[in-house]
């Protein structure tokens, strides 16, 4: 009797020890409703605007330059027409360069930006993990890495909340502050 008992009580704490805490997060959910992403995803869509009408202005003055070419070409000789020809096709081919560069340099600290807070938003999981007692907290994301899990380990929103939770205050402080200016 006393041998079932203690092989009892050794199933029992083996298999209290083997159940692992575990629950899952939607990547994509938590990525795109965090505070600091929304704010970077704006602030780079300004970037990106800014770009795009200064990229917009230095292409209007290139086709009034081509345009006043065209209609003065008329008066030219051949060479000067084969000068101003190749000068157009060199600033043209220039003002390429200098869209792709520019381009190419702010969608590199966008990207650098993201991947920070990406990074962040790993390591805020990773503590609340620990500090909560879980032993895994799996991601899942469009591609439905996680097919089931049974209700209650979805854990987003709670994440999401405590990850936030900062940005909440100091909105109130913005606004009581403006409140109080007026």
């Amino acid at each position: 009797m006393k041998k079932i008992i203690l092989s009892l009580a050794v199933v029992g704490t083996l298999m209290s020890c083997s159940q692992d805490k575990t629950a899952y997060v939607d990547n994509t959910v938590l990525i795109q409703d965090y505070y600091k992403m929304k704010t970077t995803e704006a602030r780079f869509e300004k970037k990106s605007q800014a770009l795009s009408d200064e990229l917009d202005s230095v292409a209007g003055e290139f086709q009034k330059e081509v345009q006043e070419y065209q209609e003065g070409m008329n008066r030219m000789s051949a060479k000067q027409k084969e000068e101003k020809q190749s000068e157009l096709m060199q600033k043209q081919q220039m003002l390429q360069q200098q869209q792709q560069r520019k381009s190419q340099m702010l969608r590199q600290e966008s990207d650098q930006a993201i991947d920070s807070l990406i990074s962040e938003v790993k390591d805020f999981v990773g503590d609340y993990g620990k500090e909560k007692g879980y032993s895994y907290i799996f991601g899942s994301n469009e591609s439905a890495n996680i097919m089931y899990a049974k209700e209650g380990l979805d854990i987003t929103e709670d994440i999401l909340e405590k990850l936030n939770a900062g940005q909440e205050t100091k909105k109130e402080a913005t606004t009581e502050e403006s409140t109080t200016k007026e």
